[in-house]
């Protein structure tokens, strides 16, 4: 498969001796999991395994998974660690203004006078809006909140995010 593929899923874990498996989801998209659904497992070695989900259920803030095509736990054990993911062209539209993560990480981020900051390394959601956390020189961080007073402009077919650095962002 030569597709790119997105990350919606981590295998953590087996569950039971039926060759379920304990998924934390990687995907605002929850119904990625319902049953008859295709996945792809992507191991340590990159090797892919398409997959049909047979069942789903949600326990504790992870999804409980079995595949059509593995009924016990030493078929799965192996995919403990392995990445659950989608091909690109199935991920869901987003409204205007919306990214996947995917879009994000990687991004140079420049402020509104063009002086180049560095690169998104990750995304984290603490709660009312979400923080882009850009990778400086010399090891540090800049904790980016995804407000529109901040984030002027996001262009991902160049990989560019324009900002406005407001007073006490940068220390």
């Amino acid at each position: 498969m030569s597709e790119k593929l997105v990350t919606v899923g981590r295998i953590v874990n087996s569950h039971g001796i039926r060759g379920e498996l304990k998924v934390v989801p990687e995907t605002d998209f929850p119904e990625r999991f319902d049953k008859g659904n295709a996945l792809i497992i992507v191991d340590s070695q990159n090797k892919q395994t398409p997959v049909t989900v047979q069942t789903s259920r949600l326990h504790k803030n992870m999804f409980i998974l079995q595949f059509a095509e593995f009924s016990n736990i030493n078929e799965v054990e192996k995919f403990k660690g392995s990445l659950l993911k989608i091909e690109a062209k199935e991920q869901q539209p987003l409204e205007e203004g919306e990214y996947y993560y995917h879009e994000i990480i990687g991004c140079k981020v420049v402020t509104e006078e063009g002086q180049e900051l560095g690169l998104v390394s990750e995304v984290l959601t603490p709660g009312a809006n979400d923080v882009w956390v850009v990778s400086l020189p010399k090891g540090k961080q800049l904790l980016l909140p995804v407000i529109d007073d901040v984030i002027l402009d996001v262009d991902i077919a160049n990989k560019t995010i324009r900002i406005h650095l407001m007073e006490g962002l940068m220390e």
